[in-house]
């Protein structure tokens, strides 16, 4: 008897890092020094120091790569100063992070007011840090989950976007430096809107942006099995992997202000970049200006599209681009087989800012209704899959315009006839 209590007591007391246990109870704390290991060995969370700061904070990162690879960090903007900090669930069942004299510095935001009897938080095989009740092991019925409070790292299964019934926006922010985790001024996210888009913005400054979605993927993205949402509930993107044993995760660097995608690559024991956008200088946002088509492959790259014209010709000979383009004769709106619309194929869909759309009304009635407004200037499929349906129209000047990186889609954009020649691609409203 007298070993049994031995032995139980020396399980009791030993480190989680040596029993590599996933969970932990209420009545239970992780201090620093000890870790929560998924159950597949893949991710382990516990208190670590980043670079060459001596502040400790609570963080995810992947258990078996030599080189820490931190994927999320909770305590973010709140450091702790020494090595004396725990991780327990308090009496509310909320997540705690408390010092050596109690004190608070950080605590889970729950996005449900429910009460359980028996929490426990547990480190998934996803990387996902859940608290939920022990006996209930369904995503609908967590408490709280580290994948809705995103740092710098998207893994897979991971959602970017809106919860729209508690106003939850998910996105990734940059850490400050390799040093300092803390949010910077470099995130990624959806920007709602009549079709949401992805964005990067570099403090308040739209850097990179995505083009709307089409149905089939966003228009400058080809992003493996990227997948879309949008419902009254969640609008959001995430992406998965067939093959499981792959370990990939995108990344906000701010150093290089560039959204990086990484795979791990067991052999050589490192990480290897596989791709990174902006990829180039047409992935910049707008550098051609209002109506200015950005193609990477010339010199210089921006070209004002058909019918139009620099508005500043001694800006845009010493290549700056900004101010953009204009029309190169008067419009003539509504004015019939004087107003009409060029197809242009292969572009990267401007702006969505201002632009409408709807499901309904085809290509003919979306032209029909573009060209009846006289703010409208040029129209699109909603979704480009099997012969095209849907229709979004865009108003005022065209923005962030590019030739495609990958398939891109026809845009009809709003110009006199006569601009075009009277080619055969131009679409002109008889009515």
């Amino acid at each position: 008897m007298a070993k049994f209590i031995t032995t139980f007591l020396f399980l009791l007391f030993l480190p989680s890092s040596l029993l590599a246990i996933d969970t932990m109870t209420q009545f239970q704390s992780l201090p620093d020094g000890s870790t929560l290991v998924s159950e597949d060995e893949i991710f382990e969370m516990g208190f670590f120091s980043p670079g060459n700061n001596s502040n400790r904070y609570l963080g995810i990162w992947y258990k078996g790569i030599p080189v820490r690879t931190v994927v999320w960090v909770a305590n973010r903007e709140n450091p702790i100063k020494d090595s004396s900090s725990k991780l327990s669930i308090n009496s509310e069942g909320r997540l705690v992070i408390l010092s050596h004299n109690e004190t608070l510095v950080w605590s889970s935001n729950s996005t449900t007011q429910r009460q359980v009897n028996s929490p426990i938080v547990q480190l998934l095989n996803s990387g996902n840090l859940v608290l939920r009740d022990e006996k209930v092991n369904d995503f609908e019925s967590y408490l709280w989950q580290s994948f809705d409070y995103p740092s710098d790292t998207l893994l897979p299964g991971m959602k970017i976007g809106w919860n729209l019934k508690n106003g939850l926006n998910r996105q990734l922010s940059a850490w400050k430096n390799w040093d300092d985790p803390s949010p910077g001024d470099f995130t990624w996210g959806i920007v709602l809107g009549t079709t949401p888009e992805l964005v990067i913005w570099k403090g308040t400054t739209k850097y990179y942006r995505s083009g709307p979605w089409n149905g089939e993927r966003f228009t400058s993205i080809a992003l493996f099995q990227l997948e879309f949402v949008s419902t009254n509930d969640e609008v959001f993107t995430t992406y998965n992997l067939d093959n499981k044993s792959v370990i990939t995760r995108l990344v906000l660097n701010k150093s290089v202000y560039s959204r990086q995608r990484y795979n791990w690559i067991p052999e050589n024991q490192t990480w290897r970049l596989y791709s990174s956008v902006p990829r180039d200088n047409c992935d910049n946002y707008n550098l051609c200006g209002a109506y200015g088509n950005c193609l990477v492959q010339e010199s210089p790259p921006c070209k004002c599209l058909t019918g139009f014209k620099p508005k500043s010709p001694r800006s845009w000979e010493a290549f700056d681009w900004t101010e953009g383009c204009m029309q190169s004769e008067e419009w003539k709106c509504k004015v019939k087989n004087r107003d009409g619309f060029e197809k242009l194929s292969g572009l990267k869909m401007p702006d969505t800012t201002k632009s409408w759309a709807s499901k309904n009304l085809t290509l003919d009635d979306c032209r029909i209704k573009c060209w009846k407004n006289c703010s409208c200037t040029a129209y699109a499929n909603l979704d480009i899959r099997e012969e095209g349906s849907g229709c979004q129209i865009w108003f005022g000047d065209l923005m962030d315009l590019r030739v495609a990186s990958i398939p891109g889609q026809d845009l009809y954009v709003r110009m006199p006839v006569s601009a075009t020649g009277f080619n055969v691609n131009v679409l002109v409203v008889n009515k």
